[in-house]
């Protein structure tokens, strides 16, 4: 049976490596979505981000973007839909006229690169509070258990998945 915690961070200490850090992750994205939106791009969601990761190296048709998302066209259109309303995508020129692609707009770039700016801020703030070499030393020590999960290869291609 789990403990319950009381406070204090040795309780968030006897988590499991997994849960902490999963726990981390969710209260940064939750902390850059709200500067995000106060930044004036209000409507994004942490959904939005497994999209937009997949058009930073390019444009792309619905076909792909689902089958790289590992979804249905049917969902991907949907989400690229909530895109092109707040304005983060856009159509791109096609050689082939049966072929509509779709590709970041100048204001989806403008949304990464504050998105961007936003967790190097987060990251100044860590290491000042915790310490460089902790931070560097987290870092590796995660990037380590990644690899030995065989999850690092996924990351490296932008494979990573909305979760279900």
């Amino acid at each position: 049976m789990a403990r319950r915690a009381r406070g204090g961070s040795a309780e968030l200490e006897a988590l499991d490596l997994g849960h902490l850090a999963l726990f981390v992750g969710m209260r940064v994205n939750a902390l850059v979505l709200e500067q995000v939106h106060a930044a004036g791009f209000p409507g994004l969601r942490q959904g939005h981000g497994y999209v937009v990761q997949h058009l930073l190296e390019g444009a792309r048709t619905i076909s792909e973007l689902a089958e790289l998302l590992g979804v249905t066209q049917q969902a991907a259109s949907k989400t690229v839909a909530e895109l092109r309303t707040l304005g983060i995508v856009e159509a791109a020129p096609s050689e082939d006229a049966r072929t509509r692609r779709i590709r970041l707009s100048e204001r989806g770039h403008a949304a990464v690169d504050t998105t961007r700016a936003i967790r190097a801020e987060l990251e100044t703030r860590f290491r000042r509070s915790q310490g460089a070499r902790v931070i560097d030393e987290t870092r590796r020590v995660l990037a380590a258990v990644l690899e030995s999960l065989g999850g690092a290869e996924t990351v490296r291609r932008r494979r990573v998945r909305e979760p279900r």
